[in-house]
């Protein structure tokens, strides 16, 4: 009865951590850019107990274990914003923003000016093109930007974004909202296009995110109802050994 008690105790745990990780999916729903996660799980086996001649070798426990947290790097669909600075990447590329703590990778490409006239993210981090951060000047109207991510207005050019990609994108890691970052060098990107006014939407798939919530709600509520017969059984276990014949 231990044993199942742990078993189902490890279950939960693993459970009550994928919940945390669709709720997180449904919450970023609305968020541009955003990559959806999912949990991956795995087999552990407890090591046998060392055998004796007076005591016959135990049984392996299987328990549940979550391994890694695995993100959906497919394109999310593409939402029109009719604002000229906005562009949605398509294809497998990155967006290079400047942050306090170094480079940072973004797919949320709902750009602004700063006061200075730079091009930022909506978090107000410096959009990166080929040659730096790009600057609008009053002249800049009209502004056009290409599907290869070069940048003018009546004015003239401004720059080409600077759009990167990498050899695995799994070695990129989130820091909040829709940035990443990454140990490794990224290369420039060929396959990518830009799109002018619009966004890219997460690729959070509500209805798959909502199912998936009704499973693990319910199977934590059967592993619930397990522990609580389990714990009844122990109890009779020990009223009917307390017992003493008359």
């Amino acid at each position: 009865m231990e044993n199942a008690s742990l078993i189902a105790l490890s279950r939960q745990m693993a459970l009550r951590r994928q919940m945390d990780v669709i709720a997180n999916n449904v919450a970023n729903l609305g968020t541009a850019g955003f990559k959806a996660e999912t949990m991956v799980f795995e087999e552990h086996l407890m090591p046998q107990a060392e055998w004796s001649m007076d005591r016959p070798a135990d049984s392996q426990v299987s328990f549940v274990q979550d391994v890694a947290t695995v993100r959906d790097f497919s394109d999310g669909g593409l939402l029109p914003t009719g604002n000229e600075l906005d562009v949605a990447l398509q294809g497998p590329g990155w967006f290079v923003v400047s942050t306090p703590e170094g480079e940072r990778y973004t797919r949320n490409g709902s750009f602004a000016l700063n006061a200075g006239g730079e091009l930022v993210t909506s978090e107000g981090h410096r959009v990166m093109g080929d040659g730096g951060p790009i600057v609008f000047g009053t002249e800049d109207v009209d502004i056009a930007i290409a599907s290869d991510g070069t940048i003018s207005s009546a004015a003239g050019d401004r720059g080409k974004l600077r759009i990167v990609t990498f050899n695995t994108e799994m070695a990129l890691r989130p820091e909040g909202g829709s940035l990443f970052a990454s140990d490794r060098n990224p290369a420039p990107a060929t396959d990518a296009r830009v799109a002018q006014g619009m966004v890219e939407k997460s690729n959070v798939q509500p209805v798959l995110e909502i199912s998936r919530m009704i499973e693990v709600s319910r199977a934590y509520q059967s592993l619930a109802s397990t522990l609580e017969r389990t714990d009844r059984l122990r109890r009779d276990a020990i009223d009917s050994l307390a017992e003493v014949s008359a």
